[in-house]
């Protein structure tokens, strides 16, 4: 693998890390009604599970409530019974076309859980992004002893991958701060 094949593979992982975080945080609650926090649900319906956000557009129009539109009123059932035994604490309202969450407030002790969750995230972000380091710097230092590359260049790489660890670690802390701030707010 040459050098540039090797900063390539780390940052295309690097990313991947990112994106996972992002979908990770987007279903932690915050004060407001997200559709985040139901579309990745799981629903068993037609012979199989699958994620309501493939069943019916989820929309939130009041920051204290979320509306869930299914395309099949035969799946509005199974919705509602998905959303119930989701442990989120939710109580859906069927009202035949729609079904709507009421979002509570989130009580202090419940804020200081979701920031614990959200630094627990952030941190196997961080540590997966390690990992993608310490495989990076593996195979430089294999493409050195295979005389790919020479020690000032497997020095350079090897910066270059450090620096690298560093932006997305930063990007994720400040992923992090951000998710808390929103969870902190009444």
């Amino acid at each position: 693998m040459s050098g540039d094949e090797i900063l390539l593979d780390a940052e295309e992982r690097m990313d991947k890390a990112i994106q996972v975080l992002k979908g990770n945080l987007a279903g932690i609650r915050t004060g407001r009604a997200n559709p985040g926090l139901v579309d990745s649900l799981r629903v068993e319906v037609y012979g199989s599970a699958m994620p309501i956000k493939q069943l019916a557009s989820i929309g939130a129009p009041e920051p204290t409530q979320i509306v869930i539109r299914p395309f099949d009123a035969s799946t509005m059932k199974d919705i509602e019974k998905a959303i119930i035994s989701s442990g989120l604490g939710f109580n859906p309202q069927n009202d035949g076309k729609f079904i709507r969450i009421n979002i509570p407030p989130l009580s202090a002790e419940t804020r200081r859980k979701l920031v614990a969750r959200v630094k627990e995230l952030a941190e196997d972000a961080k540590v997966s992004i390690r990992n993608v380091r310490r495989d990076a710097n593996k195979a430089i230092d294999q493409a050195e002893k295979d005389k790919v590359l020479s020690e000032d260049e497997r020095d350079t790489l090897k910066e270059q991958v450090q620096e690298m660890t560093k932006d997305y670690e930063n990007k994720v802390g400040d992923m992090a701060k951000s998710r808390e701030s929103e969870v902190m707010e009444n």
